[in-house]
This record gives C-alpha cells, sequence and structure tokens, in this order.
C-alpha cells in the first residue's frame, strides 16, 4: 500500500525547523526532513488500485484511509490509520524506508521530501491535474491549505465579520484570503515585520498592526478598532503566549480563537476561564480540517481556475540540494515565506 515518488518541489514549512531545533526526547536522527512537496509516482508497491506510474501527486503529512471512524464521521479529519506520525518510521510497520549501512534513518510526518525520491504511504498522498505547476501547488500540501480551511472549515468565517490574525507568513495570508473570500468587512493583520503590510493587502488584510508601534496591550488595540473585538481571530505563530492575545482580541458573546501554529517552547496554554465563561470559543486546528484525498483535489481545481492565489511574493525558489542550509536560515531570518527547493531532474 506504499508508493515511491519521484520529488520534483519541496518547500521548506516552519514546523520542520521547529521539530528539527526540538529539545524534545528521543531525539529521532539522522532524519529525513520535509513535508510539503509535489512529485511524479515513480512505481507502486502491492496493493495500491488508485495511481500509477507517472501521475502527478502532492505529499500530505496526515492521510486519509475512509475507513475509520473519525473519516466516516465527517467531523474530523484526523485518521486513526493515518493519523500525524510522530515515531519517525511508517504507518504500516513501524520501520523505516531510508537507511545508511544497514542503520535506519528516520522520517518526518511520514513523508520525507528532502529528499530526491521518498516512499509514503498511499493514503498520505493526493492525485492531482497535472496542469498544476509542481513549484506552486507544492504549497497547498500544508501551509496554504491549512490557512483556508482554518477560515472556511474551522471557523466558518462569516458574510460582514470582523476578523484579526497574528502573523501573516503563508498560513496567516491563506486565512485572510479565506476571510476575504468569505465576505469579511474587516481583516486585520498583526505582524512586527513591517513588510508584510503591503503584501498583506493582496490576500485582503483591510488594516495592519505593528505591536512595535504600540505601548498598549494588542488585544486592546484590536478591540478598540473592532467596537469590542473581533469575531474571529486566528493565531498562526506558533506561540502559546499569543493564544491568550488573540482569545483575548475576540468580542464577548461569540468571539472564536483558532489556534494553527506550532510552538517551540511552552506547549502549554493558558487562559483566564472568564475569557470562556463570557462565551468566547477556543479551538484547534490540524490541516485546516481538510480530509486531504476527498478535498484537497478541489482546491487544485480552484487555485487552476484562479479562484484561488497561493502566497508566492515572498518564496524564493532554490535549485540545488546544498542550497537547504541557506533555506533554512532564510526562513529563520524572516526574509521569505516559503522556499521552494526544485530537485535534481
Amino acid at each position: 500500500m506504499e508508493i515511491r515518488i519521484k520529488v520534483v518541489c519541496t518547500s521548506l514549512c516552519r514546523s520542520d525547523i521547529t521539530q528539527w531545533e526540538s529539545k524534545a526526547q528521543p531525539a529521532l536522527f539522522p532524519r529525513i526532513f520535509g513535508h510539503e512537496a509535489s512529485g511524479i509516482v515513480e512505481s507502486i508497491g502491492e496493493g495500491v488500485t488508485e495511481f500509477k506510474v507517472g501521475d502527478h501527486v502532492i505529499t500530505v503529512f496526515i492521510g486519509e484511509c475512509k475507513k475509520c471512524k473519525h473519516c466516516i464521521s465527517g467531523k474530523s479529519n484526523m485518521c486513526q490509520v493515518l493519523g500525524l506520525e510522530r515515531k519517525g518510521v511508517m504507518h504500516s510497520d513501524q520501520k523505516t524506508r531510508f537507511s545508511i549501512k544497514g542503520k535506519p534513518v528516520y522520517h518526518y510526518c511520514g513523508v520525507s521530501s528532502f529528499s530526491e525520491y521518498t516512499v509514503v504511504h498511499s493514503g498520505c498522498a493526493v492525485k492531482i491535474s497535472s496542469a498544476a505547476p509542481m513549484e506552486k501547488i507544492c504549497l497547498l500540501s500544508c501551509g496554504a491549505a491549512a490557512g483556508l480551511g482554518a477560515a472556511w472549515k474551522v471557523a466558518d468565517v462569516s458574510e460582514g465579520s470582523t476578523v484579526v490574525i497574528f502573523g501573516l507568513g503563508t498560513v496567516g495570508l491563506s486565512v485572510a484570503q479565506g476571510a476575504k473570500l468569505r465576505g469579511a468587512s474587516q481583516i486585520i493583520g498583526v505582524d512586527t515585520n513591517p513588510e508584510k503590510k503591503e503584501k498583506g493587502k493582496d490576500f485582503g488584510i483591510t488594516e495592519f498592526i505593528n505591536p512595535s508601534d504600540y505601548e498598549e496591550p494588542i488585544q486592546q488595540v484590536v478591540k478598540r478598532i473592532t467596537d469590542g473585538g473581533a469575531d474571529y481571530s486566528f493565531e498562526c505563530i506558533g506561540d502559546t503566549g499569543i493564544v491568550s492575545t488573540a482569545l483575548q482580541s475576540c468580542c464577548d458573546g461569540w468571539g472564536v480563537t483558532v489556534s494553527l501554529g506550532v510552538p517551540k517552547v511552552k506547549p502549554e496554554v493558558s487562559a483566564h476561564y472568564a475569557l470562556l465563561l463570557s462565551g468566547r470559543t477556543l479551538k484547534g486546528s490540524l490541516f485546516g480540517g481538510w480530509k486531504p484525498k476527498t478535498e484537497l483535489p478541489s482546491l487544485v481545481d480552484k487555485y487552476l481556475q484562479k479562484v484561488l492565489q497561493l502566497p508566492l511574493g515572498f518564496v524564493l525558489h532554490l535549485y540545488k540540494v546544498s542550497d537547504f542550509n541557506e533555506a533554512f536560515n532564510l526562513m529563520r531570518e524572516g526574509k521569505c515565506l516559503r522556499c521552494v527547493m526544485h530537485m535534481p531532474k
């Protein structure tokens, strides 16, 4: 039930950096990171019927078996069979497909796309149109899809509503686009990088807040310009302290906060009980709630139909495997949203 993929393009996601630098034990090294990728099916394993050699695919870090309790519930995308893989092995046999001199090289999220070839479970790949540009569509295998889904599926942003987004990276800009397409009347972007102000406008940001420009707490600024708080707030940074700020930025009664970021430190969330008692809701979002095999093809089609744009303005394209370290440094320094690596042909 596995396929081998020739990776064409793979982009660097901040969660790759977070996991790479994590102090959590046990340390799974040596390890091949990468999970946002597009590629071509090179060969198929026993039992695979939905793919054939030559198919264009994108990889996904959570699969869809279509048979487990979660898959058939209609309420969740957290497949019990092909869910988020944390042990550095394959779902099927808890072993690796990479090795050096007989010793295992661990996987990341069941994908490991920082490689010319990789092996994934067939439930963790999505067949896409061959017309989709590989160097762009790989962004839908994680960040861009996660942001759109958070706005559409998890928060279900309504027309005429007010939205505040903390962090205008690939995920945050995709949240903004999703809110714009839903008809939100006010979309506020919060980021310490002033360059994000103009870029945010392209994706629907109507107002920009740089916390460095204010002495008062940002939640007070948001509440002032939204007449008491936003209808929806999104934490797209990976900072659990910001989760509380986002929750405080929502309005009483019906305010919804969605957390998307993956924290590097301090995973515990702390918030005053009164924020929830007053009617606010805090929700988590994994991959925007999308069922990858069932729903991602429609996002690809929307991109091809020019209904969606992908946050490509700050994307740097690098063409050598030796550029990976440069890509990590650029993302650390905030000099690009994504680095897309073009693997050797």
